[in-house]
């Protein structure tokens, strides 16, 4: 029985896992590398470290599927979407380090574009937001103070351009929607790169992949890479939208989300672009061929979730591992009204302040490190609350249910605070690997591997379904208490 490859390049490791046509997880090999914080508020990643903790993860899965005589179909690729590359098409390599979605170097920059009048503009030709996080600012930034020529020999991309580039010896430039749709140079309603954000942000079009659709054949992998010659890269997609993939999220007004890093939700939305809403963002999903509509999604991006919980290991030390954060936030019936806002590079979703920082409020002398291991817990279930409500304001197909994945959903705790405060079932996969698993069977698809989407949506599994049991009163008291508290942490920081 064959099997399909996805490569899943996060933002602190890559995993290369393999799915069989069950939609089975088989095999899988992972490879962290290495943070670089130059200054406060900078974050990059080296691309050729990336690139070969890719390479030796491929090597790895190949190497025990060659043992056992399985044969590799095809690979996907799923990414972490707004960290940007610029390599140099002769050399192969970088001119830079990638600037990582999480940057805020050019807070300034798109704060002035906001005040010259440009958010409208961005709002309706790319769904997005004025801020650090997309890629468009970061290029810029490249361009003007990075060092970066935009000469004939310059590639950009996101990091599925680069894995396709290097998979493919240098022979495809590509990306497609979902991960366009995030640079803050993508047309939504056309569905190609925009002449007047390319514009605005001074990118030359020439250096920017040919945007294809997310399933299909990209291209094959070359003579002397990590894989078999020939076989075929044929799915990619942003991680997040991967994920809503992998969720078999598939019909308008389903929703998932991925407790990462960050969180994030995204709720399908159909092939009809919807309006902007306040607060969210408007991403392409995924296009599954050429000449097919996109399906598209309302996205709402919470920058610190996981990140919250390393805080409270690295920064704190009140925990060993990640792992024991559960059970002391357990081992106390509640936080004893303590309140932690992680706004540690400000807060995305659907507030969009960056200049906002993290608070903890409502401290007394009795409050411990389970007090505060149990905000820190509480605080990913209400920033997805904010989220839901906003995706309820804007009038599109209502979300009835939440589908799960990503390593702190592991937390009971988590899931029964998250049904309680949302009023609505919470399904946790199966299958966590979520994010893979989309990429895998876009690849498949692609292939023929898969037939359908009704057939993928059969292979889907829930593991436990979470129903809300808490007094809807007191959810609502804790929730307003939360909104207070995030209104004190707005705007902490003061502008240059």
């Amino acid at each position: 029985m064959a099997v399909v490859l996805a490569i899943d390049a996060g933002t602190t490791s890559v995993r290369t896992v393999a799915v069989d046509e069950g939609g089975v997880v088989v095999d899988s090999s992972q490879q962290e590398f290495t943070q670089h914080f130059p200054r406060p508020g900078l974050v990059e990643h080296d691309p050729v470290e990336i690139w070969e903790a890719v390479a030796g993860t491929l090597a790895v899965v190949r190497g025990r599927m060659e043992e056992a005589g399985t044969p590799i179909a095809a690979v996907g690729i799923t990414d972490q979407r707004e960290t940007i590359v610029a390599w140099n098409a002769d050399t192969d390599l970088p001119l830079h380090r990638a600037i990582v979605w999480q940057d805020r170097r050019t807070t300034s920059r798109c704060e002035a574009l906001r005040d010259l009048g440009h958010l409208d503009l961005v709002r309706e030709t790319t769904g997005l937001v004025l801020d650090p996080y997309f890629s468009a600012s970061k290029i810029e930034w490249l361009l003007t103070d990075g060092g970066v020529e935009a000469d004939t020999s310059l590639r950009l991309g996101t990091i599925d351009s680069w894995l396709l580039w290097n998979l493919t010896g240098g022979r495809v430039h590509a990306t497609e929607p979902s991960n366009a749709s995030r640079t803050m140079l993508f047309d939504l309603a056309t569905g190609a790169w925009s002449e007047e954000m390319c514009s605005l942000f001074g990118v030359p079009m020439a250096s920017l992949p040919e945007i294809r659709p997310s399933s299909g054949r990209f291209g094959v992998t070359c003579d002397d890479g990590p894989l078999p010659p020939g076989t075929p890269v044929s799915g990619i997609a942003g991680d997040q939208q991967a994920a809503l993939f992998g969720q078999a999220c598939f019909e308008a007004g389903e929703a998932k989300n991925t407790y990462g890093t960050g969180s994030f939700v995204l709720a399908n939305m159909g092939s009809t672009l919807p309006d902007p809403v306040d607060g969210l963002l408007t991403t392409v999903a995924w296009t599954l061929a050429e000449g097919e509509p996109p399906t598209y999604a309302l996205e709402g991006s919470i920058f610190a979730t996981g990140a919250t919980i390393q805080w409270l290991r690295d920064g704190l030390g009140i925990i060993d591992s990640a792992s024991e954060v559960g059970p002391l936030a357990a081992s106390v019936a509640d936080t004893g009204g303590v309140y932690l806002v992680p706004a540690f590079v400000g807060m995305g979703s659907p507030w969009w302040d960056p200049r906002a920082r993290g608070i903890i409020v409502g401290l007394t002398r009795g409050s411990g490190r389970a007090h505060l291991a149990r905000a820190a817990v509480e605080a990913m279930a209400f920033q997805t609350r904010d989220v839901i409500d906003a995706v309820g304001r804007g009038g599109g197909p209502a979300i009835t249910r939440l589908r799960v994945d990503g390593g702190a959903s592991v937390m009971d705790l988590l899931l029964e605070l998250q049904a309680d405060l949302l009023d609505m079932p919470v399904t946790r996969s199966a299958v966590q690997e979520t994010t893979a698993l989309g990429a895998a069977w876009l690849a498949g698809l692609g292939e023929g591997f898969w037939s359908s989407t009704g057939e993928l949506a059969g292979l889907w599994k829930a593991e436990t379904t979470f129903r809300p049991t808490q007094d809807r009163q007191a959810a609502e008291v804790s929730y307003g208490r939360w909104l207070a508290a995030v209104e004190r942490s707005l705007a902490w920081e003061q502008a240059d």
